[in-house]
């Protein structure tokens, strides 16, 4: 502080014409006097000071620096908030002094515990700990720093407490042990401590007779710089440790400053060259006159105040780790710039009532409030110094390391920093390579309650356990593990399924009569073998056109009824393949067009029948004029055309779809084509059913006509087999799944017509290659008679 305010008075740019005094005073670690001290300070109780001819009085005191104690701050602070006396503090880092209802003229130098705690939490976020006991000191510091990492661990999910344990002021030995027991139960590996040296040391007493190892420590700004816990004695337990440190600085010029302390021989009263003193006598070990008795004779040597203390070694020479001091440092010349900005105000223009401005002479402390909270400079080291609305500095810290050598010594080495950014938020940067671990594999610990679910699981929470300790159990079919939300499963889209993993969804298998399986290659095999059948029967057929018992009833009939059972073999390949749209359109109407082709060409043949015989009777010729070819073929082609309209108004109205079913299996699509319309398919059905039953009707009163008519009997076989497979396929497309539906409509498609092709034609192939002796007209009209 004395060499800021000595650089500050000859900079001749920084408060010219203005000379910065100071007054000293020993808080001696407790709270009363620090307080005394500061309302001295705040009331001018001091020598009366002569500033010029007009101005007799008080020296006015613009600003405290101080204080370190996060408790004694907010003693000081509650009351000088008061005054609005400004307070700049260079080590209480307690969040509540950022409150500024209760603190309106509190600022500090050192970053807030919420941005320690937040670096903290970072810390455990890189490395991947989320598991930790909590230690802290029974004080506004530990409490409000157990209270905000609580707070922010929770909100973030980052991590969570297994412990947190209060360290007494007192060295009592049974809450010490209590607590190491408590850390030694712990399935944390991570120890983090909100405290002070001296609480430390007496924890550290009860862990090394425990002795408790295999911990990694993290060090709050209280204790991580601390020479005292960096001895060889505590290394075996500390070392590795991890902490958050105040930012490093730099300030050249302090030790040649430094070198300049010379003792006062003739003032050894006032407590500043009593101090000096002290340190000359520790340091060269001698002692000033008066020496105590017996020092001379005991080869003591006289202190002469003219040593050289420039190649002395020790912790106050020491200027390469200023971390409190830098923030001293700055908090001075934070106090030195406001003065200087309200000195530079130009009437008229200034903040306070009327736009006046502050004057030296009339200064009272809150003026500076208002420049404070505007200040904006950089150190020679290159920091910004700036406070925000809260009265926080810019917030930076170093992360330390300790490292253990093998002779023994201890070396605190920077292996990174947290800092916040306006843009980006809190960063941190960590150097793993340099950091040390004090354990074998020489690498980072686990720390977590339970290590973290697979993919394809999801977490549990714990009964009564903190939200880091849960089960996980796996997720269910067709669910996959969330990445985002830990907690919950996510189904996969419609068209996916969960692979075996459950980590992600894979297209969903498909399932429809192929052309590849074995059911749908042996229904084509069929069909195209119908089709080659009915091609042979009537080459065969034409061949032998001009024989008689293809020229019986009607051959034009017959060669009809070939080709519309050609159509009905056919037909059945719409069923088999993927659906799309033009075949579930195609493959019905197709179906229910060729069978009533089919159907209607065996009722003419029937109706033909009967009416021969009618005009075998005397009086019956006549009705033989109702059954010409024209008016056979105009009948087939009306009972056609009725089943063409039904399909056309079925199609147009509602038609079949191709639909992806997921009803029948979870992990499948089952590609089929739904009807659309259940009337309409049920008119085409019942259409069908209707000729199929007027033919067998016929038929069956035909049987018994004479041998010489006896087609009706092949076509009573053939309309029976065609009805029994029709019937026996409702109820087995009703209870078939998915692509079975579309094998038993194709397999009743097959038997029926092959029902019909052997029935009608297989006995007429028989007779035309392998009997051509009963292919005459005489065999047929007479069957061996010889009635004329």
């Amino acid at each position: 502080m004395a060499f800021a305010i000595d650089e500050i008075n000859r900079n001749p740019n920084l408060l010219p014409n203005v000379t910065l005094g100071y007054s000293l005073y020993d808080n001696c670690a407790n709270v009363g006097i620090g307080f005394r001290a500061a309302l001295s300070l705040a009331n001018g109780q001091e020598e009366q000071t002569i500033l010029d001819e007009k101005c007799l009085g008080n020296p006015p005191v613009i600003g405290i620096v101080g204080e370190s104690s996060s408790t004694r701050s907010i003693a000081i602070s509650s009351v000088l908030g008061l005054y609005r006396v400004p307070m700049v503090s260079y080590y209480a880092t307690c969040s509540c002094l950022s409150d500024r209802q209760k603190y309106p003229s509190f600022y500090r130098t050192i970053p807030s515990d919420v941005f320690q705690v937040r670096a903290m939490i970072q810390i455990l976020k890189h490395f991947g700990w989320t598991w930790a006991g909590l230690l802290i000191s029974d004080d506004d510091y530990g409490l409000y720093a157990a209270r905000s990492l609580q707070s922010d661990l929770s909100l973030s999910g980052d991590g969570c407490l297994a412990y947190i344990e209060i360290l007494p002021w007192s060295n009592d030995l049974t809450e010490f042990r209590r607590i190491v027991d408590v850390m030694k139960k712990s399935t944390a590996r991570v120890v983090i401590v909100f405290a002070h040296e001296t609480h430390m040391i007496n924890l550290l007493a009860e862990i090394i007779r425990q002795n408790v190892t295999g911990l990694q420590w993290m060090a709050s700004e209280g204790w991580t710089a601390s020479d005292v816990l960096q001895s060889p004695h505590y290394m075996p337990y500390l070392g590795g440790t991890l902490g958050i440190a105040i930012r490093r600085g730099e300030i050249p010029g302090l030790r040649d400053f430094m070198l300049q302390t010379r003792p006062d021989l003739h003032h050894n009263n006032s407590f500043e060259n009593s101090t000096v003193n002290q340190f000359w006598e520790f340091t060269f070990q001698c002692r000033f006159a008066p020496p105590p008795a017996g020092w001379v004779e005991g080869g003591g040597a006289l202190c002469t105040g003219q040593e050289d203390i420039e190649f002395v070694e020790n912790e106050l020479l020491d200027i390469s780790n200023l971390r409190g001091e830098y923030n001293v440092y700055k908090a001075v010349y934070a106090l030195a710039y406001a003065l200087h900005d309200m000195l530079q105000c130009e009437p008229g223009r200034g903040p306070f009532s009327g736009n006046s401005c502050g004057s030296l002479k009339g200064l009272e402390p809150w003026q500076l409030l208002n420049y404070l909270d505007k200040v904006n400079f950089t150190t020679s080291f290159g920091d910004q110094v700036s406070f925000d609305e809260n009265g926080d500095a810019l917030p930076i810290y170093d992360i330390l390391n300790w490292l253990w050598l093998p002779d023994g010594r201890t070396i605190v080495q920077n292996v990174g920093d947290v800092k916040k950014s306006a843009f980006k938020g809190e960063e941190i940067t960590i150097n793993e390579d340099k950091i040390f671990w004090n354990f074998k594999p020489k690498k980072p610990p686990r720390s977590v309650c339970s290590e973290s679910c697979t993919p394809g699981t999801r977490m549990v929470r714990k009964k009564g356990e903190p939200l880091c300790c849960f089960d996980c159990i796996p997720c269910s079919e067709g669910e996959i593990s969330n990445e985002t939300n830990s907690m919950e499963c996510i189904s996969c889209p419609e068209d996916f399924w969960s692979s075996p993993q459950r980590d992600h969804c894979v297209p969903k298998k498909t399932e429809f009569l192929s052309y590849q399986e074995p059911l749908g290659i042996c229904l084509t095999v069929t069909s195209l073998l119908g089709t080659f059948i009915c091609a042979i029967v009537l080459g065969i057929f034409i061949y032998h056109r001009s024989t008689p018992i293809v020229r019986a009833n009607n051959s034009e009939l017959s060669f009809q009824l070939l080709l519309s059972l050609k159509l009905c073999f056919l037909c059945s390949l719409l069923f088999i393949g993927r659906p799309r749209l033009w075949t579930c359109q195609l493959r019905h109407a197709a179906f229910g067009i060729s069978f009533v082709l089919c159907v209607s060409c065996i009722l003419v043949k029937t109706m033909v029948v009967l009416a021969v015989f009618k005009a075998s009777k005397p009086g019956g010729e006549s009705s033989l004029k109702w059954f010409g070819a024209g008016q056979q073929r105009g009948t087939v082609l009306v009972l056609t055309f009725i089943q063409a309209a039904v399909c056309a108004v079925w199609l147009v109205s509602s038609s079949p779809t191709p639909h992806k079913n997921t009803q029948y299996h979870k992990d499948k699509i089952v590609y089929e084509c739904v009807v659309g319309s259940t009337v309409g398919f049920g008119i085409l059905l019942g259409y069908i059913g209707l000729l199929a039953t007027l033919s067998f009707i016929i038929a069956f009163l035909s049987r018994n006509l004479p041998d010489t008519f006896n087609e009706a009997k092949l076509i009573t076989f053939s309309m029976l087999i065609f009805c029994a497979v029709w019937v026996a396929f409702v109820p087995a497309y009703i209870s078939s799944p998915g692509k079975y539906a579309d094998a038993v409509e194709v397999f009743a498609i097959l038997a029926s017509s092959f029902g019909l092709l052997l029935a009608l034609f297989g006995p007429k192939c028989y007779i035309i290659l392998l009997r051509p002796e009963r292919n005459t007209k005489k065999a047929i009209m007479g069957r061996g008679t010889t009635n004329s």
